[in-house]
């Protein structure tokens, strides 16, 4: 009985706060214009069975990829609040300074001050600040909500000790048909997941698919998350989540996978704490979409890259990364890509 008192309250608390946020979206939407004309093409193209892009009328080539530029991608990061000082800082110094209009943290409690200096772009969603499979599928509910409400053509997500290139990522995007249902990112697994369905009558059935990490990051077009609203909108991610009691990114990858056909685009450029990042190379950085930092094996993980800081003064190897990537940053030393 506590259980389901528990996720009725999860469950009413997330419907509540995505719906105040709704509205804020909307409000950013306004102030960017361009996404109302674009989601009308949208529509009428998805009416016509298409995932979006072009208008055939017009010799628009729709198997052909469509621009995307920064404007269209809505990034989430997904975090906890003890967590604020600790990672999302880092984030906020380095790649966020890139596409900070763009990128929306979700977390699990209030902070005024983190509030303000991202233009209020922080959602705290009231779930619960556990790692169960029911507090981060409550947040995912939440980006999915405020994704959709945006009219924005790309979801991604990433984690809180994810640094994303955002030149790659457009780069990436672009090279996508705007017909074909795209969700893109790295799985943690060799082999496809097995999970137990829960059926009606108490019966059950194994189901095999294959999800891309959330550690890693992974990125979802618009037309293929208008396909997952009968699973995914409104509450019913949780609903989902509840009848493979398995985590976010796992009930992403069978809403996308098991449910709609719609094959997982494993891409080499999105990497997670769990594989090895000192495989990474300086000459692989401009063309890597995610980069993260952990232990792996009982050791530092993180890309061996010497540069702009001291492993002792850049212990993600972030900053070094960033620096790299954006030498114009002002806090970059002037040797930072000379050196090392």
């Amino acid at each position: 009985m506590r259980l389901c008192v528990k996720k009725g309250f999860l469950a009413v608390c997330g419907a509540t706060v995505t719906s105040l946020l709704l509205v804020l979206v909307d409000l950013r939407r306004r102030e960017g214009a361009s996404g109302a004309s674009l989601e009308s093409g949208r529509r009428a193209s998805t009416a016509g069975g298409q995932a979006g892009g072009g208008d055939p009328l017009r010799g628009d080539d729709l198997s052909q990829p469509a621009k995307v530029e920064l404007k269209d991608i809505f990034i989430a990061i997904k975090t906890t609040h003890r967590f604020h000082k600790a990672r999302l800082e880092l984030l906020l110094q380095t790649w966020i300074t890139r596409a900070w209009r763009q990128t929306y943290i979700f977390t699990d409690g209030d902070d005024e001050e983190l509030k303000i200096r991202t233009g209020h772009r922080v959602i705290n969603t009231n779930c619960s600040s556990a790692h169960s499979h029911q507090a981060l599928s409550c947040k995912m509910a939440a980006e999915f909500d405020v994704f959709v409400a945006s009219r924005l053509r790309w979801f991604c997500h990433v984690d809180d000790d994810n640094y994303i290139n955002v030149r790659a990522l457009v780069q990436l995007l672009s090279s996508f048909p705007p017909t074909q249902d795209v969700y893109v990112g790295k799985p943690s697994l060799d082999r496809p997941i097995e999970a137990i369905e829960k059926l009606r009558n108490n019966k059950t059935k194994s189901v095999f698919f294959w999800f891309a990490t959330g550690g890693a990051g992974f990125c979802i077009n618009r037309g293929l998350a208008l396909k997952m609203a009968p699973w995914a909108s409104e509450g019913r991610f949780m609903r989902t989540a509840e009848r493979i009691r398995l985590p976010d990114d796992c009930t992403i990858g069978y809403i996308v996978e098991a449910v709609l056909g719609v094959k997982l685009v494993r891409s080499p450029l999105f990497h997670s704490h769990l594989e090895n990042l000192q495989l990474v190379s300086r000459a692989q950085l401009p063309s890597q979409v995610t980069l993260s930092y952990g232990t792996f094996e009982n050791k530092r993980n993180i890309v061996e890259l010497k540069g702009a800081f001291s492993f002792e003064e850049d212990p993600s190897r972030f900053k070094s990364i960033h620096c790299q990537l954006y030498p114009d940053t002002p806090w970059c030393p002037w040797s930072s890509v000379a050196r090392g």
